[in-house]
């Protein structure tokens, strides 16, 4: 069972597995400060993609130190993941309607395959989830990880549509199923 988002504290720690052994990695608010760390895990989670797609100009590599700064003052949920000092993990969410979009979901190469990215996926969903009633983001149609690691969430494929570069995206969405009360009415 994942361990429970804390509203009051912000933070959530989450279990991440390597072949050493278990680590625990604290998954909180990023703050202003953070912008630079992020922008760089961001670069390198991404540079697969890059090379998947021939394409060095996906929008998360082209992204600015300003654009990550103005995503963290506007009111979007972006959370950080951390071992020790070390950022390792970014998720961010924007809500609009009862949607949240998610996006940005980053996790630094020497850290990919532990898990930390479906905790930063429960995380943000957590964050948002007394908000919205559904959750949507897009990913390369071709990046089957990321397509698997989505599925395993509850994300359903909803539909394609080319990027500005003409790649192929995959669109997907998890809609939040209402809880019944005892009286009868739906609540959540």
């Amino acid at each position: 069972m994942p361990p429970a988002y804390g509203r009051a504290a912000g933070c959530r720690v989450a279990t991440v597995w390597w072949a050493g052994g278990v680590t625990t990695a604290l998954i909180a608010p990023a703050a202003p400060v953070d912008a630079g760390e992020i922008l760089t895990v961001q670069r390198a989670a991404y540079v697969v993609e890059a090379q998947r797609y021939a394409d060095p100009f996906l929008p998360p590599l082209t992204e600015t130190l300003e654009e990550v700064r103005a995503a963290l003052a506007d009111g979007q949920v972006v959370l950080a993941a951390r071992l020790g000092s070390r950022l390792v993990g970014s998720v961010r969410a924007r809500v609009e309607g009862g949607t949240a979009h998610v996006g940005r979901l980053s996790v630094a190469p020497d850290q990919q395959g532990r898990g930390l990215g479906g905790r930063l996926l429960r995380a943000v969903e957590a964050a948002c989830a007394d908000r919205v009633s559904r959750f949507a983001l897009f990913t390369g149609a071709d990046s089957g990880q990321n397509l698997r690691l989505y599925h395993r969430h509850g994300y359903q494929v909803v539909g394609h549509r080319p990027d500005p570069n003409g790649i192929r995206l995959a669109l997907l969405e998890k809609r939040l199923t209402p809880v019944a009360d005892p009286n009868g009415s739906a609540c959540g």
